[in-house]
C-alpha cells in the first residue's frame, strides 16, 4: 500500500499534491522542542528535502521536550541525531544536517535554495534575523515560540508581513525555557500547528497560513487568531547582524563587559553586542530614537 494514501486520497492533496511535497526543499531552524514534533510529521507527510540547522547537542534536560531523541542520543550533535531519526521514519525523505545556528551571515544562501522556511529557534534574534531575510528574498516564513503554556505560531513573509508588523519589539525581558520552564505538551502542540502550516503554505491551501497568528494558552485553554494580511510592514531596525558582519569602522559596543554610552559619534555605525541580543535591541532602539540613523545588533552568546 502507498504510505500517503491516507492522506493523498484528501481532495485538497491528492496526488499532485503529494508529489509537490516530494519535490518540496525546507529549511528548518532548531531540532529541539518544536523541531522534535515538526520534523517527524514533515517526513512522514512524505517532503522531500529538508536542511536542518541547529548548533547544539543532545542532553537529558530536554528530553522532556525534545521528544525526538532518545537515552542514547545524549551527547550528540542535535541536527545529526534528527537526520538519523528521520531516516529511520521514512527513506523517502532526503535531510541534511547543518551544526550551526542560522545567522544573517551565513543564511541567505540556503534560503535561496528552500521554497520555505521554518523558525523553530526559539530565539528572538535568529527570529527577526530570518524573517528580515526571508521578507528580502520573497519566502514564506512559518514562525513559532513556546514558553511555560503559552505560545504562538504564525505565517509571515512571502505575501505576507513580516515578523516586525505584528512584534515591532521583542518582550522587554528575556525569559527562557531555562530560565522560565516549559510544558513538553504545549511545545509539541504548537510544533504541530507549525507543521500543519508548512504543509498548508507547500499545497497551496486556501485561506493561506500566511497573515495569519494563531495562540495558544493551556493555562487558560484559550485559543486565539487574527489575520494581519493589511499590517505595515516597519523597515528593519535595527538590523540583526552576525559577528562576521561587523565592519572596520563600526563602533562595537560590548553589552556583556560595559554599558551603552550616553552619546556615540554620528558619522560611524553603531553595533551594540550582547548574549541573546535583547539588551543590545534596547540599547540600539534607545540610540535610534535619540536620533543616530545607522545601528545594529549582534547576539555573541555568553
Amino acid at each position: 500500500m502507498n504510505r500517503y494514501i491516507r492522506q493523498s486520497c484528501l481532495p485538497e492533496v491528492g496526488a499532485g499534491g503529494q508529489a509537490r511535497l516530494a519535490q518540496a526543499r525546507v529549511l528548518v531552524a532548531g531540532a529541539g522542542g518544536l523541531g522534535s514534533a515538526l520534523l517527524p510529521l514533515l517526513a512522514g507527510a512524505g517532503v522531500g528535502h529538508l536542511v536542518i540547522c541547529d548548533p547544539d547537542r543532545v542532553e537529558e534536560h530536554n528530553l522532556h521536550r525534545q521528544t525526538l531523541y532518545r537515552m542514547t542520543d545524549i551527547g550528540a550533535p542535535k541536527a545529526e541525531a534528527a537526520v538519523r531519526h528521520l531516516a529511520a521514519l521514512n527513506p523517502d525523505c532526503e535531510a541534511r544536517p547543518v551544526l550551526a545556528r542560522l545567522d544573517p551571515e551565513t543564511t541567505p544562501g540556503l534560503i535561496a535554495a528552500a521554497d520555505l522556511v521554518l523558525d523553530a529557534a526559539d530565539n528572538f534574534a535568529t527570529s527577526y534575523a530570518l524573517s528580515d531575510l526571508c521578507r528580502a528574498a520573497g519566502k514564506p516564513l512559518v514562525s513559532a515560540s513556546v514558553l511555560g503554556r503559552q505560545g504562538y505560531v504564525g505565517g509571515f513573509c512571502g505575501p505576507a508581513p513580516g515578523l516586525r508588523a505584528v512584534f515591532p519589539d521583542p518582550p522587554p525581558r528575556a525569559a527562557t525555557c531555562a530560565t522560565a520552564g516549559v510544558m513538553g505538551p504545549a511545545v509539541a502542540t504548537l510544533g504541530a500547528m507549525q507543521a500543519q502550516m508548512a504543509l498548508s503554505v507547500l499545497l497551496g491551501h486556501r485561506p493561506s497560513p500566511l497573515g495569519l497568528m494563531l495562540s495558544v494558552d493551556f493555562a487558560e485553554w484559550r485559543v486565539a487568531q487574527f489575520r494581519f494580511d493589511g499590517a505595515a510592514d516597519p523597515p528593519p531596525s535595527p538590523r540583526v547582524i552576525a559577528p562576521g558582519m561587523i565592519r572596520p569602522g563600526d563602533l562595537s559596543i560590548d553589552l556583556r563587559s560595559q554599558e551603552a554610552p550616553v552619546t556615540v559619534p554620528q558619522d560611524r555605525r553603531v553595533v551594540f553586542l550582547c548574549a541573546s541580543g535583547l539588551r543590545a535591541w534596547r540599547s540600539a532602539r534607545a540610540l535610534a530614537d535619540r536620533g543616530h540613523a545607522d545601528v545594529a545588533i549582534c547576539a555573541v552568546g555568553p
